[in-house]
């Protein structure tokens, strides 16, 4: 079973909150929108702790450290692809503009032979909690429930 962990940050709005969600990259997601926005994470192997790989998939993800502060347990779910992802809450800003998305390579178009190079992240955007249930990955929805609980 694969597993994947992950940051959510967030910051105080007029809303309440709002998130900082990347939208996948790759020519599956490129013009989807709805379920193609994700908490930055990534997959990890069994011997290495969860919050060591969400620290460290933030920084690939993202091309910036991850923030310190105070991390909330938002626990874990299970996508429909059958992963489960595990993700801490932390407040803090930052500017998407300054993000160095990692890269993964595939084949594309199928079957050509040929290897092309895709942003994990094509993009990164704040979004308030109404917005952001509209477009992060169905099974994520969760997460923003769990901060919503903590938020004051």
């Amino acid at each position: 079973m694969k597993r994947s962990a992950g940051l959510l940050l967030f910051r105080p709005s007029g809303q309440g909150f709002e998130v900082l969600l990347g939208h996948m990259g790759g020519p599956f997601f490129a013009r989807r929108d709805a379920g193609a926005w994700t908490v930055p994470k990534g997959e990890y192997e069994p011997d290495e702790p969860a919050w060591d790989a969400a620290r460290r998939e933030f920084q690939e993800e993202l091309g910036l450290p991850p923030p310190d502060g105070e991390a909330i347990d938002l626990g874990e779910v299970r996508q429909t692809n059958g992963k489960i992802v595990t993700v801490w809450a932390i407040e803090a800003d930052l500017d998407p503009a300054a993000i160095v998305p990692g890269t993964f390579r595939m084949e594309w178009p199928p079957r050509s032979g040929r290897l092309q190079e895709f942003p994990e992240l094509d993009r990164v955007a704040w979004f308030g909690p109404e917005r952001a249930r509209e477009v992060i990955v169905k099974a994520q929805v969760a997460f923003l429930d769990r901060l919503a609980e903590h938020s004051p």
